[in-house]
């Protein structure tokens, strides 16, 4: 006879798995980059500082997936990666071009420094009173004004310029403060912008979206700035073309919507002459 063996319980230890932590870990990375490029900057080392906050965006991009990947989306990581947005993406952005050009303009330049990182924690403030909205299906794959990491990327886009082509722009500390005022002004904006992250792509153009993601990427590695600078300015020519597509989009539910009613009515209307029809009908016993 077999001996039946009791199995014995093991101790199983409260709290969370280690992977439920890894989304917030890497946005604990991303501000660390952020911060991290406020220390090149002080240092003068333009170059690296622009390259940190280029990894912050990086890492800013993949926590969201990550959590949602592993199912491990809380409203402490959510509030954790605005704090950590408004850091790399705000305040950092702003310092660093305050430090490269807008110094020479004293407290004019410092404002404009301050107004671009207000309107950074304006708009992710706005972004998150609205999550719970309801909204139409469709609004769903558009931002509202230009979000954080695009708005970091199009503040320093003079200076990707100036390290590809070697221009002084630091001799135009006026155009610079104007710069970074417009793109605080983006961002707070109402513009429907491109959300990427629920973007469908067709059977048809996986290879080709690979292909080309290869391309890009062999183009950051070879001409770092040459190549983000042209990202940057292909995001900032794509901005006319999203309030094209949400427009026409919002006109189209706007005519699905006044057509529902009509359609509720005309059948409310046959089902009511069916009706008198048949009360006028003869009844056969």
């Amino acid at each position: 006879m077999k001996r039946l063996r009791r199995r014995r319980s093991s101790p199983r230890f409260s709290g969370q798995s280690f992977n439920k932590l890894i989304p917030n870990l890497i946005t604990v990375l991303a501000v660390c980059f952020g911060l991290s490029g406020l220390r090149y900057a002080l240092a003068g080392k333009w170059e690296f500082a622009v390259g940190m906050i280029v990894l912050a965006a990086v890492f800013d991009a993949l926590d969201g997936r990550m959590a949602r990947l592993l199912r491990a989306q809380s409203k402490f990581g959510a509030e954790l990666d605005s704090l950590s947005d408004f850091v790399s993406f705000g305040v950092a952005p702003g310092i660093i071009v305050y430090l490269w050009a807008l110094q020479s303009l004293g407290n004019f330049g410092w404002m404009a420094g301050l107004f671009y990182a207000t309107c950074c924690m304006l708009r992710l403030a706005r972004f998150n009173t609205k999550l719970d909205d309801d909204k139409p299906a469709f609004t769903y794959n558009y931002f509202t004004g230009v979000p954080a990491p695009a708005g970091a990327g199009l503040a320093l886009l003079p200076m990707m310029l100036a390290f590809q082509t070697g221009l002084d722009l630091t001799t135009y500390p006026p155009l610079m403060a104007l710069w970074l005022v417009l793109v605080g002004l983006l961002m707070v904006s109402q513009l429907p912008t491109f959300s990427f992250k629920r973007m469908k792509v067709p059977q048809r153009m996986v290879l080709p979206i690979l292909i080309g993601a290869g391309l890009i990427i062999t183009g950051v590695v070879s001409a770092p700035w040459f190549m983000l600078a042209l990202l940057i300015i292909a995001y900032l020519g794509s901005i006319p073309l999203s309030v094209f597509a949400y427009r026409r989009l919002l006109k189209e539910a706007e005519q699905m919507a006044e057509a529902s009613p009509a359609t509720v009515d005309e059948t409310e209307q046959r089902a009511g002459a069916s009706v008198d029809a048949d009360s006028r009908a003869p009844k056969l016993h």
